[in-house]
C-alpha cells in the first residue's frame, strides 16, 4: 500500500494486482491524493495536472464503487481548484456524455453515477467560475433522471444539492426545473431518495425565494405527502426543511422587485395554522375533505403527525430562543389548541388522544426546555399556570351550570382534558429541570403555581387529576422544602372532602405522587406523617361500603394511599406493619366456602367494588415486597400467605363471573389479573407452590386466547432480544433524541404507547428518567407481559413432566388458530418460554428428557421462520439460551446443522435471515462452539449470504451474524481474519450508500476483527501492516458514509484502533471528525464521538485540544460548528454541549472527557480554565450583588491582577455561555474545586504570592493559582449565593476549599497580614444567606463548616471583624438550644440532628485551634522570657488574638460543653451492636429519634471526632471539676449505661458525687475512643482517627484520667493493643506518632501509679521492715510477664512493631536472611526517624514499671533494640550532626542506664552482667569489617562514653572491657577528621571529670599524655581553620580540666606542661597584625586562658618564667599590646559566648 503513496496513480504497481485489489490500491492512492493536494505547490500541480486529470477521468470508466466515485470527485474538483482552470470544460464535457449514454446495463451503472457526482463536485468547488454551463448541464442531468433507478435519482438530487451550493444566486434560471425534479423525489418509494431530495430542497430555499412566497402552501403540502410512510430518516430530513421553509417566510425581509408583485408578509398565526393542519389532518390538504373525514374516521397517519411534531421543533429552533422568548404566549395557546376540542377529530378515540398529546409534549420540552434558558423557563411557566387558570373556569362554569343542558357541558369539560394534561406535564417538567431556582416561581402569589395545580385535582376527567398528581410530584422533587407542606394540605383537602368521588381519587392520587417523591429527596419527611396518612387509609377503607356513590374511589384511594406509603422504606412501614397485614388478611375470602357464598351474593357493581378493592390489595403487598425487602422475615411471609391460594382460586373463577355480571367488569378483572401476576412474580416461588397448577393453566389461557387482537411484539420482545441484535431492526428501536414520540409509530396502528391512566398505581413508582411521566400501557396488553413473566418464573419451577405438557398445549394453540391471530398467540408464546429459559440459565437448572427438547425446538424453529423481524431476531436468541440450558454439544450442532442445511436449500429472504442470525446467537451463549470445522462451516455460509446482493436484508443478517462469531470464536478465529477483512473491505466499496443497514453490519464486523486482533496491530511485520492498512482503509470509507449511525461505527472502530495500535491512527484527521459531529443531530453518533474523545484525552488532552482549535483556524468551508471552538475551545464547547444534552449517559461521558482534560491540562492552561468556569458561573448570576461588594475591594484586586477583575458592566460582554443551566454551574464549581486541588500536586508557588509574582515576571507565559485568587473568590461567592440549593452547597465547598488552601499565605505588601484577609467581607456575604430561617439544612450544615474553618484559619486577627461569621454560629447555637421540638416539621428529623451536629462540630473545630493557639503562643511566650525582655510587648499583641478566640468560645462554653457530652452519649448509643437494640430509650437520643435512628447515625458519624476531641479538650482544661453541680449537668454528662436505661427518672440517685460524674465521662470518652479505634472502617477519615488519638492524648495530660488508666491495669493494656493494631493497620506517619504519644503517656500513667504505691508503702510500713517490703510493677518476685495481661508486654510489643517495619534488620529471623546482610546503612526518612525516636523514648521508661526481677526480664530485649537502632542510624552526616534517631537511642540508653533498678539490690548482679554484654556489643560494632568508612565513631564512643558515666563502676571497670574502651578513645583521636577528633575531646573531659576514680585514672593515665603530646605538635603546625582551632581549644580545656582534678603532687608537673603550650599560640604585635582569623582567636584564647592559670597556680607560674626568659617575654608583650584590644573584646565576648557551647548543649547526652 505504501506503493500507492505518491501523486501520480503508480500504474506499474497497479496492473501487477489482482482485481479487487485493485480497487483497494486506488481508494487508498485516493485517499492520499486527497490529504496531498492542498499543500502540494500550484506549480507542481499544474507540472503534473493533465496526466493527472487523464488518470481521475480513466477511473470514471472502471465502475468506480460509491466511496471511490466521491473521492475521485473531490479530488478533481480540488485538483481544478488549485491548478489551471482550462480543461475544465472538457471534464465537464465528458461527464455528460457519460450520463446521455443509452447503455442501461447494471455494469454501466457506476459509470453514470460516478460521472454525475463528478459534476456535482467540481460546481460546488469551482462554482461561478465555471459560467454559463450549469444551464446545460443541470438539463442534462435532470433528463438522465426521468428513466433513472433509485440509486441515480438519489445521486443526482446530491448531484443537484452540491450544483445549487457552488453557484449561489447565479443558478435561478434553473430553479423552477430543480425544484419540480425534487418535488417528484420527495414522495419517491426510496427513503433514501426522499431524504436526498429534502437535502436538494433545503440547499435549494436559500437561493430560491418563491419556495417561501408564492408556493409556501404547496411546498408545506408536499413536506407532509413526503411524511407518509417515511422512516426516521426522512422525518428527520423533511422536518428540519419544512421547519427551516417556514422559519423563512416568517423572518424574510423584503423579497426582490421580481417577485415583489405576488408576495405578501406571512404572519405567523398562518404558519402556525400551515402547520396545525399537517398535525390535524394529514397530508390530504385543506381541500379534500374526504369521505373518511366526513365519515369521522381519522385519516391522519400517525407518520405524518410525528413529522410534523419534529418540524414544530425545528421551526422554534431556526427562529431561536429570544423569538419563542417574545412570542410563547402565541405559541403555547396554538400547541395546546392542537389537542383542544375545536378539533374532535384528531383525538376522537383514547389511542388518537395518547398521541396527539405526546407529540404536543415532545414540541414543548424541545422548544421551553430545550432552548430556554431558566429565567425564560420561568416566565414560560407563569405563562402555562395563566392558562391552567384559564381552563379551570372554563371547567368550573361547566360544572355548576347544570341547569343548561348537560351534555354540551360534559363535551365542553372532557376537551379541556387533553390540554390540561399537556400543560400540567410541561410545568411539572419545568419545575423538575429548574431545581430549586424554581423558588421564586412558586414564592410568586401573583401566579399561583400551586393553587393552580391543586385546583385542577378536582377535574372530571380522570387522567387531568392524575396528570395534576405528577406536576405535584415534579415541583416536590425540585423543592424538597414543599413536600411536607403539599402532603398536609392534600391530605386535610382528602378529610375535609371525603364525600366526593373526584376529591377522593384525585387527593388520593396528589398523596401517592408525593410519597413517590420522597425517595428522590434526600432530606425527607417527618416520620410522623406515615401514621397520619396509615390512618387516612385506614378511614377511607373502612368507610368505603357506608356510601355505595362512592365506595369504588374510597377502596381505590385507600389501597393507592398504603401502595405509596411502602415506598418510603422499612424504617417507616415497620410500624404500620401489624395493621397493614390485617387489612390484607381480611380482604380476601378466608375459604373456598366463602368463595363460593360471595359468588352467589352481589351485583355487578359490588364485584367491581371488591375487585378493585383486591387488586388494591395486591398492589400494595407487591409494593411492600419491592421496597421493604429488609422486612421480609419468616414470620411476616408466613402472614403474607394465608390470603394467597384464596386470591388464586378468585383468578381462576374470574371468566365465570365476568359471564354472569356482564361486562362492566371486564376491565376490573384484567387488572385484577394483571395485579396478582406482579405480586406472584416479586415472592419466592416455594411461597404459593401449591398453586402451581391453577396458575399456569389461567396463564397459558392468558398467552394463547388473548383479549386483544393487538401485535405486542414490539414492547414484549426487545427485553428479550439481545441489545446488539435490536441494532438490525432500525432506528425505531434505538436510542434517539426523538425517541417519544416515534415510540407510538414501533407500536403498530392500534395502541399509540403508555399513559398514566391506564393504571394509577404506577404515580409513586420509580421512573426510569427523572422528569418523564410514567407510560403503563393498556390493561389488556400489560396483564400479557406479566403473565410472560410470571410464566418464566413458574415454568422454571415446575416438574420436568409437566413442562412437556404445558410446551404440547402450546404448540398445539399456535397450530389451530389462522392467520393474524396466529402471529400473536405465536408471539405470546415464544416470549413466554424465553423468558423461562432465562430464568432456568439463572438458576443453572436443567430443561428435561428428549420429549421437552423436541417440544421446545419445534416452538422455536416455527418462529425462527416468522414474518416478523422482531420475532425472529427473540427467536434466535431463544434458540441459543435452549442450548445453554440443554448445554449438550450433539443437542448444539444438531441445531446448527438445522439451520446449515435450511440456509443452503432456502431461498426466501425470512428463512435466511431468521437461520443465519441463529447461527451468530448459538456463539454468544456456548464461548465458541470447540470445533474448527463447524466454524469453517458458518463462516463460509456467511460470506456466501453477505455477498447476495439482490437482498440487503440477508446481507445484514449475514454479516451481523459474522460479526457475532468474530467476537465469540476468540483466537479459533485468527486464521479467517485476512479473508473476512477483504470481504468486508469489498462490501465497503461497492454496497451502494442507499443500503445503511448493511453499512451498519459491516461496521459492526470491523469493529470485532479489530478487537480481535487487539494488540497485534502494533506488529511491524508485513502481514500486520497490511492488516492494518485495510482495517484503516475501512474505517476511512465508513466516515464517508452519509449514514450516521455508519459514521457512528466508524468512530468506534477508529477508537479500537488507536486503544490497541495509537502511533498509526491519524490524530488531527480523528478529531476533526469528532468536531464536526460533535452537534449532530443524532443521539447515537453523539455518544459514539465523545466515547472515543474520552478515551482520547485519557492519553493525549493537550494534543486532542490543540487539533480541535487548528481546525477551527483553518476553518474548510464544510465546517461551521454549532459550537464556538475557535473563542472557548474544545473543552468550552463541550461545556455547552453538557448544558444543552437531555441523555444522561451522554452527560456522564462529557463530564468524564472533561475531568480527564481538566486533570492533564489545567496547570498549563490555569487562567484558560478558570475562565471557562467563570463565565459558566457568571452567565446566570446576578451581577448586582457581585457588584456591590466589588467596589470595597477595587484597589486591593486591582494589583493581584487586573485581568482577572469581573467588574459589574461585564453582563453585557459576550458570554460564552448564554444562560446555562444548574447542573452545569454545579459542575463548574466542582471542576474549580479539581483545578485548586491540580494546582496542589503541582507546586507550592501556586500558593506563594511572591514566589508566584517573581516566576511570572521570569516568564510572563507562567501562570499561578494564587494571582487568580480574586477570581476564586468571586466564583465561589456567586455560586454559593445563588438559587440553587445543589450550586450553593458546590460553592460553599469552593469556599471552604479556597479558605483552607490559601489560610497561610502571607500578603508581601503588608507583613503581618495575609492575603486573604481582604476578602472577609465576600465570605462574610457568601456565607449570611446560609443561616436564614427558610435554608435548607444541608446547606446550613455545610456554612457552618465553612465558618468554623474560617473563623480557625486565623485569617482574620481582628476579634470586631471575626464577629461577623463568629454571630452566625451563635444565632445557630441559639437554634440548637431549642432542642428537638423546636425544630420545623418541614424535612425529616434526621436532617435536624445532621444541622445540630455541623454547628457543634464547627464550635468544636472553633475551640480545638483557640486552645491549640493559646498553648503554641504561652509556648512561645517561656521562649520569649528565656531568650530576652524586649520581646514582651510584641508576645502581648499575638496572645491577644488567640485568647481573645478563646474568650469568643468562652462565653457559650458552659452550654456547648453540655451539647457536646449529650452529642458522644448519642453516639455511644448509636454504635451499639444490635442485639443491645432492646435497651436503646425508646424515645431516642437528645439529638436524634427513636425512629430516625438509621438515617441519624451517618450524621454521627461525620462529626463525632472532632466534638470528642472538643470535649476532651474542655474537660482537661477544666481539671475534671464539675463546673455547675445542678441537676442539668448531671443529667447530660452520665452517659445512659444498660443498667439505667431501663429505669425511671424516679429510681435514680438524684444527686451524684463529682467522683462519679467524672468516672462517667472518662468511661464515655474512653469507650467511645477504644469502640472506634478498634476497628475503625477502611473508609474512616484520618482526620478522625487524629483527633481521637489526639483527645486520648489530651485526656491524659491531666493527673486525674491518669490515675484512673495507671490504676486499672486491664484497662491500660486494652487501649495499648487496640492503639498496636491501629499501628499495624494504618501506614500513615501522622497517625503512628500521635499512637505512640498515647502510649507513652499511659506507661507515664503507670509510672506514676507504681510510684505511689511505693511511697504510700514505705509511708505506710516505716523504714524498719524494709526487707519485707512486697514488689510493685510488673513481674513481681518472679519476673514472668503473661502476654495479655501485661502492660510492659503490650508496650514492647507495640514498640517492637515500630521498629522492625523502619528497620527491618533489627528483625532477629531476618538477620540470617541474605537480604538484609549487605549491611549497607539505610537513612531513614525524616518521618521514619521521628517514629523511631519516639518509640526509643517509650523503651527507655519501661524499666520504671517493673519490678527489680521485671526489670531483669525486660532489660536484654530492650538493650538489644536501643543497641540496634544505634548500630544500625549511625552513619556520618555531611555537616557533622547526629541523626535524629542516633540522638534519641543515645538519650534513652542514658535514661535506662541511670535506672533506679540498676542499683536496687534484688536486680543489681543481673542488670551488671547485662549492661557489661551490651557495652560489649557497642564495641563489637567497630570491629565488623568494611564498615568503618560509613559508621559514625562518634556516637559509638558517646555510647561508650555513656556506659562510663551512667552505670555503677563494677559495669565497665573489668579490665578487658576497660581495656577495649581505651583502645577506641585512642585510635580516635588519631583521627584525620577535625571534627571527631574534637568530639572526642568533649567525650574524654567527661569521663576525666567522673568522681570515682576507679573510672577515671585508667582512661587519665592511658590518654592524657597523647593529648599532651598532641598539643605540643600543634606549636609547629598551626591551626589551619575554625575546626582545627576549635579541636586545640577543646584540648586544652580537658588538660585545664585535668589541672584541677590532679591531687597536689602532680599538679604542678601538668601546669608545667600546660603553660609553654598557651604561650607558643601568643603572636608578638607584628605577627598579629598579617595573622590569620584562627591564629588570632588562638591567640586571644591561650591569652585569656594564661590569665586564669597564673593566679591561681601562681608558685609554678612564676618558676616557670624565671628559668625560660623567652617566654616571659613573650608573654609580657602580648599582655601589654593587646591590653586595650582585649578589653574591647571580651566586652563583646561576653554579649556571645562561643558557638563551643551551643553544640555542647545539642549533644549533651551526659
Amino acid at each position: 500500500m505504501e506503493l500507492a503513496h505518491s501523486l501520480l496513480l503508480n500504474e506499474e504497481a497497479y496492473n501487477q494486482l489482482g482485481g479487487f485489489q485493485k480497487a483497494e490500491f486506488i481508494f487508498e492512492w485516493l485517499q492520499f491524493l486527497e490529504k496531498l493536494l492542498p499543500v502540494t505547490s500550484r506549480a507542481d500541480i499544474r507540472e503534473n495536472q493533465k496526466k493527472l486529470v487523464e488518470q481521475l477521468t480513466s477511473l470514471l470508466n472502471n465502475s468506480p464503487g460509491p466511496p471511490t466515485r466521491r473521492l475521485v470527485a473531490k479530488n478533481l474538483a480540488v485538483l481544478y481548484s488549485t491548478g489551471d482552470t482550462f480543461s475544465v470544460y472538457q471534464t465537464i464535457d465528458k461527464c455528460n456524455e457519460l450520463i446521455r449514454s443509452k447503455d442501461d446495463s447494471p455494469s454501466y451503472l457506476p459509470t453514470k453515477l460516478a460521472a454525475v457526482v463528478c459534476l456535482g463536485y467540481l460546481y460546488k468547488k469551482l462554482g461561478r467560475i465555471l459560467g454559463n454551463s450549469f444551464t446545460d448541464t443541470v438539463g442534462n442531468v435532470l433528463k438522465a433522471m426521468k428513466n433513472a433507478e433509485s440509486q441515480g435519482r438519489y445521486e443526482i438530487m446530491l448531484s443537484l444539492q452540491n450544483i445549487l451550493k457552488g453557484l449561489g444566486a447565479a443558478a435561478i434560471p434553473c430553479h423552477r426545473d430543480i425544484y419540480k425534479a425534487a418535488r417528484s423525489c420527495l414522495t419517491d418509494r426510496s427513503m433514501a431518495v426522499r431524504c436526498a431530495a429534502a437535502k436538494c430542497l433545503l440547499e435549494l430555499q436559500n437561493e430560491a425565494v418563491f419556495m417561501w412566497s408564492t408556493d409556501l402552501d404547496s411546498v408545506v403540502t408536499l413536506c407532509f405527502k413526503s411524511f407518509e410512510g417515511s422512516n426516521y430518516d426522512v422525518r428527520l430530513a423533511v422536518s428540519k426543511l419544512l421547519g427551516t421553509v417556514l422559519a423563512r417566510a416568517l423572518t424574510s425581509k423584503q423579497p426582490t422587485a421580481s417577485t415583489r408583485h405576488n408576495f405578501r408578509r406571512i404572519s405567523m398565526e398562518e404558519v402556525m395554522e400551515l402547520l396545525g393542519t399537517g398535525f390535524l389532518r394529514g397530508s390530504c390538504g385543506f381541500l379534500r375533505a374526504s369521505g373518511d373525514m366526513l365519515k369521522g374516521t381519522s385519516s391522519v397517519s400517525r407518520d405524518v403527525r410525528v413529522g410534523v411534531t419534529q418540524a414544530y421543533v425545528v421551526f422554534v429552533s431556526t427562529l431561536g430562543a429570544q423569538w419563542l422568548e417574545r412570542n410563547f404566549s402565541a405559541f403555547l395557546s396554538h400547541i395546546l389548541d392542537l389537542v383542544s376540542q375545536s378539533h374532535p377529530k384528531a383525538i376522537q378515540n383514547q389511542m388518537d388522544a395518547i398521541g396527539c398529546r405526546r407529540c404536543v409534549s415532545f414540541i414543548l420540552r424541545a422548544t421551553v426546555g430545550g432552548l430556554l434558558g431558566e429565567k425564560a423557563q420561568i416566565t414560560a411557566a407563569k405563562e402555562i399556570c395563566q392558562a391552567i387558570w384559564k381552563l379551570k373556569k372554563v371547567v368550573d362554569a361547566a360544572m355548576s351550570d347544570s341547569n343548561l343542558e348537560t351534555r354540551i357541558t360534559t363535551t365542553d369539560v372532557t376537551a379541556s382534558q387533553h390540554v390540561l394534561v399537556c400543560a400540567l406535564q410541561e410545568l411539572g417538567s419545568l419545575i423538575h429541570g429548574l431545581g430549586t431556582t424554581a423558588a421564586p416561581l412558586l414564592q410568586d402569589s401573583s401566579t399561583g403555581v400551586l393553587e393552580a395545580v391543586i385546583s385542577v385535582i378536582l377535574h372530571p376527567s380522570i387522567s387531568v387529576r392524575l396528570t395534576a398528581a405528577w406536576c405535584l410530584r415534579c415541583i416536590a422533587v425540585a423543592l424538597p422544602s414543599y413536600v411536607s407542606l403539599l402532603l398536609d394540605r392534600c391530605i386535610e383537602r382528602l378529610s375535609v372532602l371525603k364525600s366526593s368521588p373526584e376529591a377522593v381519587t384525585g387527593y388520593s392520587f396528589a398523596v401517592a405522587a408525593l410519597l413517590g417523591a420522597v425517595k428522590h429527596c434526600p432530606l425527607g419527611i417527618p416520620h410522623g406523617k406515615g401514621k397520619v396518612i396509615m390512618t387516612v387509609a385506614e378511614d377511607l377503607l373502612c368507610s368505603a361500603s357506608q356510601n355505595s356513590r362512592i365506595s369504588l374511589q374510597r377502596t381505590q384511594a385507600g389501597w393507592l394511599l398504603i401502595a405509596a406509603l411502602m415506598t418510603l422504606g422499612p424504617a417507616v412501614v415497620q410500624h404500620h406493619l401489624p395493621r397493614m397485614l390485617l387489612l390484607w388478611k381480611c380482604i380476601f375470602p378466608s375459604s373456598p366456602k366463602d368463595l363460593e357464598t360471595e359468588k352467589t351474593r352481589g351485583d355487578s357493581f359490588t364485584w367491581q367494588v371488591t375487585l378493585e378493592g383486591r387488586a388494591g390489595a395486591l398492589c400494595a403487598i407487591k409494593s411492600f415486597v419491592s421496597h421493604c425487602a429488609g422486612l421480609l422475615t419468616d414470620e411476616v411471609v408466613q402472614r403474607l400467605l394465608p390470603p394467597l391460594p384464596s386470591a388464586v382460586d378468585l383468578l381462576t373463577q374470574l371468566s365465570s363471573i365476568y359471564k354472569s355480571y356482564g361486562n362492566s367488569l371486564k376491565t376490573p378483572s384484567i387488572v385484577y389479573r394483571h395485579k396478582l401476576y406482579e405480586l406472584l412474580a416479586v415472592l419466592p416461588p416455594k411461597t404459593y407452590e401449591g398453586s402451581f397448577c391453577a396458575i399456569l393453566k389461567e396463564l397459558v389461557t392468558d398467552l394463547t386466547v388473548p383479549d386483544s387482537q393487538i401485535d405486542a411484539s414490539t414492547f414484549l420482545l426487545p427485553p428479550l432480544c439481545h441489545e446488539n441484535d435490536l441494532l438490525l431492526l432500525g432506528p425505531l428501536l434505538q436510542e434517539t433524541d426523538h425517541r417519544f414520540i416515534e415510540e407510538q409509530l414501533l407500536l403498530g396502528n392500534s395502541i399509540a404507547g403508555g399513559s398514566l391512566e391506564y393504571d394509577p398505581y404506577s404515580i409513586y413508582e420509580k421512573v426510569a428518567k427523572g422528569d418523564s411521566v410514567p407510560k403503563p400501557l393498556p390493561p389488556v396488553l400489560s396483564v400479557i407481559s406479566a403473565a410472560t413473566r410470571l410464566f418464566g418464573v413458574i415454568f422454571s419451577h415446575v416438574a420436568e413432566s409437566h413442562r412437556l405438557q404445558v410446551l404440547e398445549q402450546l404448540l398445539n394453540s399456535i397450530k389451530q388458530t389462522k392467520g393474524s391471530r396466529q402471529q400473536i398467540v405465536q408471539l405470546n408464546v415464544v416470549s413466554a418460554f424465553s423468558t423461562s429459559l432465562k430464568h432456568l440459565a439463572n438458576c443453572k437448572g436443567s430443561l428435561g428428557p428428549e420429549e421437552v427438547r423436541r417440544s421446545a425446538l419445534t416452538l422455536v424453529m416455527g418462529a425462527l421462520e416468522s414474518n416478523n423481524p422482531l420475532l425472529r431476531c427473540a427467536a434466535a436468541e431463544c434458540l441459543a439460551r435452549l442450548a445453554q440450558v440443554v448445554s449438550d454439544s450433539a443437542f448444539t450442532a444438531g441445531l446448527a446443522q438445522v439451520s446449515f442445511d435450511k440456509l443452503k436449500s432456502a431461498r426466501d429472504v425470512v428463512s435466511r435471515t431468521g437461520h443465519s442470525l441463529a447461527l451468530g446467537c448459538l456463539y454468544r451463549y456456548l464461548g465458541g462452539i470447540g470445533s474448527t470445522q463447524h466454524l469453517n462451516a458458518c463462516v463460509g455460509i456467511l460470506y456466501t449470504l453477505s455477498q447476495d446482493s439482490t437482498s440487503p436484508d440477508v446481507q445484514a443478517w449475514a454479516l451481523h451474524s459474522l460479526s457475532l462469531i468474530v467476537d465469540l470464536a476468540g483466537p479459533l478465529y485468527h486464521v479467517h481474519v485476512e479473508p473476512t477483512l477483504s470481504l468486508v473491505l469489498m462490501l465497503l466499496l461497492t454496497v451502494p450508500p442507499a443500503y445503511a443497514e448493511v453499512h451498519q453490519s459491516l461496521g459492526r464486523c470491523l469493529n470485532a476483527l479489530i478487537t480481535t486482533l487487539g494488540p497485534e496491530l502494533q506488529g511491524s511485520s508485513m502481514t500486520v501492516s497490511a492488516l492494518r492498512t485495510s482495517c484503516l482503509l475501512g474505517c476511512a470509507v465508513m466516515q464517508d458514509n452519509p449514514d450516521c449511525l455508519v459514521q457512528a461505527q466508524a468512530i468506534s472502530c477508529l477508537q479500537q484502533l488507536h486503544m490497541f495500535a495509537p502511533r498509526h491512527v491519524n490524530l488531527s484527521s480523528l478529531v476533526s471528525c469528532l468536531c464536526v459531529n460533535l452537534c449532530s443531530s443524532y443521539l447515537l453518533l453523539r455518544r459514539a464521538v465523545v466515547a472515543c474523545l474520552r478515551q482520547l484525552v485519557q492519553r493525549e488532552a493537550a494534543e486532542v485540544s490543540e487539533y480541535a482549535v487548528a481546525l477551527v483556524k483553518e476553518s474548510r468551508e464544510d465546517f461551521t460548528p454549532d459550537v464556538n471552538i475557535r473563542e472557548i475551545g474544545l473543552e468550552g464547547a463541550l461545556l455547552g454541549l453538557l448544558d444543552k444534552e437531555l441523555d444522561q449517559r451522554l452527560c456522564q461521558d462529557i463530564k468524564e472527557t472533561l475531568t480527564h482534560m481538566l486533570t492533564s491540562m489545567a496547570v498549563e492552561k490555569l487562567s484558560f480554565w478558570l475562565k471557562l468556569c467563570k463565565d459558566v458561573l457568571a452567565a446566570s448570576a446576578d451581577f448586582n450583588t457581585v457588584a456591590s461588594l466589588d467596589t470595597t475591594q477595587e484597589e486591593e484586586t486591582a494589583k493581584v491582577d487586573d485581568a482577572s477583575v469581573l467588574t459589574s458592566d461585564s453582563d453585557e460582554r459576550f458570554h460564552p455561555f448564554s444562560n446555562p443551566r444548574w447542573p452545569t454551574r454545579v459542575f463548574a464549581a466542582e471542576c474549580v474545586c479539581k483545578i485548586i486541588s491540580q494546582c496542589e500536586n503541582a507546586g507550592s508557588a501556586h500558593f506563594d504570592i511572591t514566589l508566584a509574582q517573581e516566576r511570572k515576571q521570569r516568564d510572563s507565559r507562567d501562570d499561578f493559582l494564587v494571582l487568580h485568587l480574586a477570581d476564586l473568590i468571586r466564583m465561589a461567592f456567586m455560586a454559593a449565593t445563588d438559587h440553587s440549593d445543589q450550586l450553593r452547597l458546590s460553592g460553599l465547598q469552593t469556599l471552604l476549599i479556597v479558605v483552607r488552601k490559601f489560610a497561610a499565605v502571607p500578603e508581601p505588601e503588608f507583613p503581618g497580614h495575609v492575603i486573604l484577609e481582604q476578602y472577609q467581607a465576600n465570605v462574610g456575604a457568601a456565607l449570611r444567606p446560609a443561616f436564614a430561617p427558610e435554608t435548607p439544612p444541608d446547606v446550613t450544615a455545610k456554612a457552618c463548616q465553612v465558618c468554623s474553618a474560617w473563623i480557625a484559619s486565623g485569617v482574620v486577627s481582628d476579634l470586631n471583624d471575626l464577629r461577623r461569621v463568629h454571630q452566625l454560629l451563635v444565632s445557630s447555637l441559639v437554634k440548637v438550644q431549642a432542642g428537638k421540638e423546636a425544630q420545623s416539621q418541614q424535612y425529616n428529623e434526621s436532617t435536624s440532628t445532621m444541622e445540630i451536629l455541623a454547628v457543634l462540630k464547627a464550635w468544636a473545630e472553633v475551640y480545638i485551634v483557640a486552645v491549640e493557639k493559646q498553648k503554641n503562643q504561652s509556648d512561645a511566650h517561656i521562649h520569649c522570657l528565656k531568650t530576652a525582655n524586649s520581646a514582651e510587648e510584641s508576645y502581648r499583641d499575638v496572645t491577644s488574638s488567640a485568647s481573645g478566640l478563646l474568650d469568643l468560645v468562652q462565653t457559650d462554653l458552659g452550654t456547648l460543653s453540655k451539647l457536646w457530652l449529650a452529642a458522644l452519649q448519642d453516639f455511644a448509643l448509636l454504635t451499639l451492636p444490635s442485639e443491645y437494640a432492646s435497651q436503646l430509650p425508646a424515645e431516642g437520643g437528645t439529638f436524634y429519634t427513636a425512629e430516625t435512628i438509621e438515617n441519624a447515625r451517618p450524621h454521627y458519624y461525620n462529626s463525632w471526632a472532632l466534638i470528642l476531641y472538643a470535649t476532651a479538650l474542655w474537660l482537661t482544661s477544666t481539671g475534671f471539676i464539675v463546673v455547675d453541680p445542678d441537676e442539668g449537668v448531671n443529667n447530660l454528662s452520665r452517659p445512659v449505661t444498660p443498667t439505667t436505661m431501663c429505669q425511671d427518672s424516679s429510681t435514680r440517685p438524684l444527686v451524684k458525687s463529682p467522683e462519679d460524674v467524672n468516672t462517667d465521662r472518662f468511661h464515655l470518652i474512653l469507650g467511645v475512643s477504644v469502640e472506634f479505634l478498634c476497628s475503625p472502617r477502611s473508609d474512616a477519615a484520618m482526620e478522625n482517627i487524629i483527633a481521637c488519638l489526639r483527645a486520648l492524648q489530651t485526656f491524659f495530660d491531666v493527673p486525674w484520667p491518669r490515675s484512673k488508666i495507671g490504676g486499672d491495669q486491664e484497662l491500660g493494656v486494652e487501649l495499648l493493643n487496640v492503639l498496636h493494631r491501629l499501628i499495624l493497620t494504618r501506614e500513615s506517619p501522622d497517625i503512628q506518632l500521635a499512637a505512640l504519644e498515647v502510649v507513652r503517656l499511659i506507661l507515664f500513667a503507670a509510672q506514676e501509679h507504681v510510684k505511689e504505691k511505693r511511697r504510700s508503702a514505705e509511708v505506710d510500713d516505716g523504714a524498719a521492715e524494709k526487707e519485707t517490703l512486697p514488689e510493685f510493677g510488673e513481674g513481681k518476685d518472679t519476673g514472668g510477664l503473661v502476654p495479655g495481661k501485661s502492660l510492659v508486654f503490650a508496650t514492647l510489643e507495640l514498640c517492637v512493631c515500630i521498629l522492625v517495619r523502619q528497620l527491618p534488620q533489627l528483625n532477629p529471623k531476618l538477620t540470617c536472611s541474605p537480604a538484609v546482610q549487605s549491611g549497607k546503612h539505610l537513612l531513614l526518612s525524616e518521618d521514619g526517624s521521628r517514629l523511631v525516636a519516639a518509640a526509643l523514648v517509650i523503651l527507655s521508661d519501661v524499666p520504671a514499671v517493673c519490678s527489680p526481677e521485671g526489670s531483669v526480664s525486660v532489660l536484654p530485649t530492650i538493650l538489644y533494640l536501643i543497641i540496634g537502632v544505634l548500630k544500625e542510624t549511625a552513619v556520618k552526616l555531611r555537616d557533622g550532626q547526629l541523626p535524629l534517631t542516633v540522638a534519641a537511642s543515645l538519650q534513652a540508653l542514658k535514661g535506662l542506664l541511670s535506672s533506679p533498678m540498676a542499683r536496687a539490690e534484688k536486680s543489681r548482679t543481673a542488670w551488671t552482667d547485662l549492661l557489661r554484654s551490651a557495652l560489649v556489643t557497642v564495641l563489637d560494632c567497630w570491629d565488623q569489617d568494611g564498615l568503618l568508612q560509613e559508621l559514625d565513631e562518634v556516637s559509638l564512643l558517646t555510647a561508650i562514653t555513656i556506659f562510663v558515666m551512667s552505670t555503677s563502676p563494677e559495669v565497665t571497670t573489668v579490665e578487658c572491657l576497660q581495656k577495649r574502651c581505651i583502645e577506641k578513645f585512642k585510635i580516635t583521636l588519631d583521627s584525620k577528621d577535625p571534627l571527631v577528633q574534637y568530639k572526642c575531646y568533649q567525650l574524654l573531659h567527661s569521663i576525666f571529670q567522673h568522681p570515682n576514680k576507679t573510672v577515671s585514672y585508667p582512661y587519665i593515665h592511658s590518654l592524657a599524655p597523647s593529648i599532651v603530646g598532641k598539643l605540643q605538635e600543634t606549636e609547629k603546625a598551626k591551626p589551619e581553620n575554625a575546626a582545627e582551632l576549635q579541636v586545640i581549644q577543646e584540648g586544652i580545656k580537658v588538660v585545664t580540666g585535668l589541672t584541677a582534678t590532679a591531687e597536689e603532687e602532680h599538679r604542678a608537673h601538668l601546669v608545667a606542661c600546660l603553660l609553654p603550650i598557651l604561650i607558643s599560640f601568643l603572636l608578638d604585635e607584628n605577627a598579629l597584625v598579617s595573622a590569620t582569623n584562627s591564629a588570632k582567636n588562638l591567640h586571644e584564647f591561650a591569652l585569656q586562658n594564661l590569665m586564669q592559670i597564673g593566679p591561681q597556680y601562681s608558685s609554678v607560674f612564676k618558676k616557670l618564667m624565671a628559668s625560660s626568659p623567652t617566654m616571659k617575654a613573650r608573654l609580657e608583650s602580648a599582655v601589654k599590646g593587646n591590653q586595650e584590644s582585649i578589653k574591647v573584646k571580651t566586652a563583646k565576648h561576653a554579649k556571645n559566648p562561643g558557638k563551643s557551647s551551643s553544640i555542647q548543649l545539642k549533644t549533651n547526652f551526659l
